[in-house]
């Protein structure tokens, strides 16, 4: 990654309402750009989802006088858990846990990716270079391929559990197809709803392996009947209910049905 720019200031951060934060990676590609979601809870704050891990992240979401700390994988992929091993509490589904266990290669070359990674990316009109990045951060990786460390599970979390944060409770939605432990975190109270990479506003992929595009459409009709307000996603920018119900009408059409 010689001859990238240095960027000390990484992560963005940005306010989405007085508990909700988002942070993001702008100099990653949106193919590999992770939503960080910070809930601030009275209890408990939940952190949704931990970035690449091209540089340490737990700083950026740690409060002073505030209660635990649990981070969230809504499933196993290298760029949602680049630093979930900097959070002593971790949760994800079962069947994100034996990836989780073990460390994990993580690239930033192009190279490196398939074509079912990389082709609906291309077709929706984004440009593709070699590096999936245009700078580094100073302490970062000195290679395009790194090592992500392990990160078991200190909790298993499935369809209808709960996390509660003291004043806010979200349900474990289970929402298979990206892949087999794809999860969402749902407020049916507000209708907010983190739904991981099960739906995001840009190109879903489901060639990877792991994927099932039955299961990804099982829950694209629970998703169309789900009464949200607002969904925040694993990529791109958070959108309402109109468009969620557009977008899995989408992915239904060109699923076959």
């Amino acid at each position: 990654m010689e001859g990238l720019p240095v960027v000390d200031e990484w992560y963005v951060t940005t306010r989405f309402d007085d508990q909700v934060s988002l942070i993001t990676e702008p100099h990653v590609h949106p193919l590999l750009r992770c939503n960080v979601w910070h809930i601030e809870g009275r209890d408990l704050d939940l952190v949704v989802d931990t970035s690449m891990g091209l540089r340490p992240l737990r700083s950026m979401v740690e409060r002073e006088l505030a209660g635990g700390l649990l981070a969230v994988a809504t499933h196993s992929h290298v760029d949602h858990i680049g630093g979930l091993h900097e959070f002593d509490e971790r949760a994800a589904h079962p069947s994100e846990a034996a990836v989780l266990e073990g460390a994990s290669l993580a690239s930033v070359a192009t190279a490196h990716y398939p074509e079912t990674v990389l082709g609906p990316y291309r077709d929706a009109g984004y440009e593709i270079a070699e590096l999936l990045i245009d700078a580094v951060p100073p302490d970062g990786p000195a290679a395009t391929v790194y090592e992500v460390a392990a990160a078991a599970p200190s909790r298993l979390i499935d369809e209808g559990d709960v996390i509660d944060l003291g004043d806010r409770t979200f349900e474990v939605l289970h929402l298979p197809g990206h892949s087999p432990g794809s999860i969402g975190l749902w407020e049916a109270r507000t209708g907010v709803l983190f739904s991981g990479d099960a739906v995001y506003d840009g190109p879903l992929l489901d060639g990877l392996e792991g994927s099932d595009i039955t299961d990804y459409r099982a829950t694209m009709e629970r998703l169309r009947a789900l009464p949200v307000s607002v969904v925040h996603a694993g990529h791109e920018p958070s959108f309402g209910r109109p468009r969620l119900a557009e977008l899995c009408e989408a992915y239904l059409s060109q699923t076959g049905g």
